[in-house]
């Protein structure tokens, strides 16, 4: 009778013992990439790279470089595809600044080719083509830079869009980062 039990005992306890380190290595993923992300470019912010991918769905999950890279162009799509329904409502105000409506008009262009830029992205990492993932990642972050850079070209006039072109350019630079140490 002893016998199943301690059988029974010793497979719970690899259990745990097996799930409690599998745990331990998907919580350390993430931020030992980014903090290796944010070694190798210093325009990366390590705490924004953090929470994002702690926020994004699977992350936890995640139990590799890999998979961390699949789910930071996923965060890039979702990012770049909020950001042509924002442009786009801004667009529909009436009251914009013909100036800032030009320039809205730009970045709805400019996130609109992102959009697709992130699509391909992620097929070329899916496929492992890691250079053309990295030249559609690259991009994205042009748009962004771009976008926000037109505001600037009248003085006095400030982005509506500076939080998002942020944070598109460091998602970008996260997965591109990723990219990087898989290539």
């Amino acid at each position: 009778m002893r016998l199943p039990f301690f059988y029974l005992s010793l497979t719970i306890w690899f259990f745990l013992m097996f799930s409690t380190f599998h745990a331990k290595n998907a919580n350390n993923l993430i931020p030992e990439t980014c903090k290796k992300c944010a070694q190798k470019d210093p325009n990366l912010i390590y705490n924004f790279c953090v929470t994002s991918l702690q926020a994004a769905p699977g992350s936890y999950s995640a139990s590799n470089l890999r998979e961390l890279g699949k789910i930071s162009i996923n965060l890039i799509n979702l990012n770049v595809t909020n950001t042509t329904r924002s442009v786009k409502k801004l667009l529909a105000s009436k009251k914009l600044d013909p100036y800032v409506k030009a320039c809205l008009n730009d970045c709805y262009d400019l996130y609109s080719g992102a959009g697709t830029a992130s699509k391909q992205a992620m097929k070329d990492y899916k496929n492992k083509r890691y250079e053309d993932a990295n030249i559609e990642v690259s991009s994205i972050i042009d748009a962004s830079t771009t976008c926000e850079d037109g505001f600037k070209e009248k003085k006095g006039v400030v982005s509506p869009l500076t939080k998002i072109n942020n944070s598109t350019f460091q998602l970008s630079a996260i997965a591109l980062s990723i990219i990087s140490m898989l290539s």
